[in-house]
């Protein structure tokens, strides 16, 4: 059975979500934005098999670096996994910030599924908040990040950031969310 745990972490209030499995001891951390300790004793004695990341803006990866040194793959669309190492691509400069992360150690693509912690995920594509970001699905559960809140979207106004591709993924993702249950980055 579907576990989850939603923290909102960081001064940008970013939510981070923790999954599992009751077949396994391990979880997944989603945009671990902020706050690793704290998120680190949210999972209590479960191992973090994943970080998943739905685009790589300074917000959703803040604690990447320290859930890493627990082994955990780091994941994130080819297309942002240069911003996890790059202040100016990942946005943390424009607040005075030096937010950075580890390389990812797997890079995905539009509709790849794997497995992490025992949950079935499927790579959507999303592009147009970051060429990269994307959705996370498991079973009735999507993971949005920014390209889709429960009353909005994200913004385009920022490196890499394009109106016409995020409108695009929001057609695109009509159809999908009338089936499923919506955790987005805020």
């Amino acid at each position: 059975m579907l576990h989850m745990k939603t923290l909102s972490v960081g001064e940008l209030a970013t939510s981070c979500y923790i999954v599992w499995d009751d077949s396994t001891d391990t979880c997944v951390v989603i945009d671990p934005g902020a706050e690793p300790e704290r998120i680190l004793a949210a999972c209590g004695e479960r191992k973090i098999d994943a970080i998943l990341l739905t685009h790589g803006h300074f917000d959703h990866i803040g604690a990447v670096a320290e859930l890493a040194k627990t082994g955990a793959e780091i994941v994130i669309h080819r297309e942002d996994a240069p911003m996890l190492g790059d202040t100016r691509l990942n946005a943390s400069w424009l607040v005075g910030w030096n937010v950075t992360s580890p390389e990812a150690t797997r890079t995905v693509r539009e509709g790849e599924k794997f497995t992490y912690a025992g949950v079935n995920f499927t790579v959507l594509h999303t592009p147009g908040h970051t060429p990269g970001s994307v959705c996370y699905r498991a079973g009735e559960k999507l993971f949005t990040g920014d390209t889709l809140f429960h009353f909005g979207y994200g913004r385009t106004d920022l490196p890499g950031g394009s109106m016409h591709q995020l409108a695009e993924s929001l057609r695109r993702l009509q159809t999908v969310v009338r089936e499923c249950e919506i955790y987005p980055g805020h």
